[in-house]
């Protein structure tokens, strides 16, 4: 049984823990405000600039550009976001081990990573990696995003890729992410409009509701619009990945640390009570030495 010094000397070290972990998820709470309002900000700009892209290509029938381009060669581009810094519950392991089994399953792939953690991991598995963007800090910018859109794109269009896919965590609410895998190139155009909530079978309105074929006027022209707008939607989507997974990133840690607070709280307490025990047991002992040395001197 530990001695009574011992237990002292874990229960001190447990607090001195516990305040560490309460001070992180003070610290992961306060990051949480700024990212996730960075998360809100952006998500209605992403969404339109694809929904202005969408109805560019696919009413300028005809138009090239090297970002529509579909390569029968070339290899699988996987982008995975992940943090730089651990303490985060499951939120780099439920990142990478989807990339992973992705991974697996192809022959011929290539990868960029960002994030430390994503770096070591497949750096360390012998991945083949073509780029990596390590030490984003905890308010990614937009120019860090521009600097890794223009390397999506300049090895897209020397054909090194055949198709690219983007691997982030998708921040939901502070217990909830969802890890999120989307085909960034060649850009897909989707012909079907999103389902009004209240349509059903029976809506005798069905056909004024499906949208309407528009023709549009480009200025200068359609080609010279895609050149400019493309692009910009590398750069915003993976500007969004970035802000969602740090949210993400900052969500788990908080989460993880008001766990391991509650956890050195529990730890306390169950030293505490072998504490008592303890010097319960050596009052109790020293006791039976004391009558056991008065009833030897009668």
């Amino acid at each position: 049984m530990a001695t009574t010094r011992e237990i002292k000397r874990r229960i001190k070290s447990v607090k001195n823990t516990q305040q560490i972990t309460r001070a992180m998820k003070m610290v992961a709470a306060a990051k949480l405000r700024k990212a996730q309002e960075k998360v809100v900000a952006a998500r209605p700009y992403s969404q339109k600039v694809y929904e202005v892209l969408n109805r560019i290509a696919s009413t300028a029938g005809g138009v090239q550009h090297p970002l529509l381009k579909e390569y029968t060669e070339g290899k699988t581009g996987m982008i995975v976001v992940a943090a730089d810094r651990g303490l985060c519950g499951g939120f780099n392991t439920n990142i990478i081990r989807t990339a992973q089994h992705d991974q697996e399953k192809k022959s011929d792939y290539t990868m960029l990573t960002i994030g430390n953690k994503a770096s070591s991991f497949f750096e360390g598995r012998g991945a083949n990696i073509t780029a990596k963007f390590t030490g984003l800090g905890d308010e990614p910018n937009y120019e860090t995003a521009e600097e890794i859109a223009d390397k999506i794109i300049e090895l897209y269009k020397e054909g090194t890729f055949k198709e690219i896919y983007l691997y982030y965590t998708k921040f939901i609410t502070v217990m909830q992410q969802q890890v999120m895998k989307i085909k960034l190139l060649p850009f897909s155009v989707e012909m079907t409009e999103p389902e009004d909530a209240d349509h059903n079978e029976h809506d005798v309105n069905t056909e004024s509701k499906k949208p309407k074929s528009i023709s549009y006027l480009y200025e200068p022209s359609a080609e010279e619009v895609l050149e400019e707008l493309l692009p910009k939607y590398i750069e915003t989507m993976v500007y969004g990945a970035l802000i969602e997974s740090k949210a993400s990133e900052q969500g788990s840690r908080m989460t993880a640390m008001e766990s391991a607070t509650k956890n050195a709280d529990e730890m306390i307490a169950k030293l505490t009570l072998s504490f008592n025990r303890a010097r319960q047991a050596a009052i109790t002992q020293e006791l039976s030495e004391i009558v056991a040395g008065a009833n030897a001197l009668e």
